[in-house]
């Protein structure tokens, strides 16, 4: 006898994480969040596209390297943002974490990209 999805859910609380896609927040919420270092938000794009400029305030942990360097993110409980050049890579990264028990990880709508297109600052890493 199959259960019902939603009786499922009830019964395990993890598969209502990995049914759901990861929220996302606006760029906005993004730029403000770091500027009252409110929040960490995590670059996880690679050592070349840091180069290009980063976020002010934003750690810099290429999706790569994620799996080796969990232990240098935020509590699973704890807020989180992930930001990458498009939202493609971060939009997974924050999936694949929430699935991996980070409660309150999100991406940034519009990643990098678009941050730089409004003509937000940047710095050298």
């Amino acid at each position: 006898m199959k259960l019902a999805r939603r009786t499922l859910l009830l019964l395990c609380p993890a598969l209502a994480l990995q049914a759901q896609p990861a929220p996302s927040v606006p760029l906005e919420v993004a730029r403000e969040a770091l500027g009252q270092g409110k929040l960490r938000v995590i670059d996880i794009r690679e050592p070349t596209e840091h180069a290009a400029g980063v976020a002010e305030g934003a750690q810099l942990l290429p999706m790569s390297q994620l799996p080796q360097r969990l232990a240098e993110l935020p509590g699973k409980d704890e807020p989180l943002l992930l930001i990458c050049r498009t939202q493609n890579r971060s939009k997974a990264t924050a999936q694949k974490l929430r699935e991996a028990g980070y409660t309150q990880v999100q991406y940034v709508e519009g990643g990098m990209s678009e941050w730089v297109k409004r003509g937000w600052p940047t710095v050298k890493p």
